[in-house]
């Protein structure tokens, strides 16, 4: 290998200015990963919320 091979691997091993991009990059998968799963709890609970309304509203018209 030559030396010029070799200066540049050993530049890019120490080259640490990548590792910001992935470290955002993995919090914005976990942000969105936690927002994904309470966002989905909502929608099941929002469902139940309005078939109960809608329940209800028949119910007290007569139908």
């Amino acid at each position: 290998m030559s030396e010029n091979a070799k200066t540049f691997l050993r530049q890019y091993m120490e080259d640490e200015s990548g590792i910001s991009a992935v470290e955002y990059g993995l919090l914005a998968a976990g942000i969105a990963v936690g927002l994904w799963a309470f966002m989905g709890d909502i929608g099941d609970s929002l469902g139940t919320i309005f078939s109960n309304i809608e329940a209800d509203l028949s119910e007290a018209a007569g139908t």
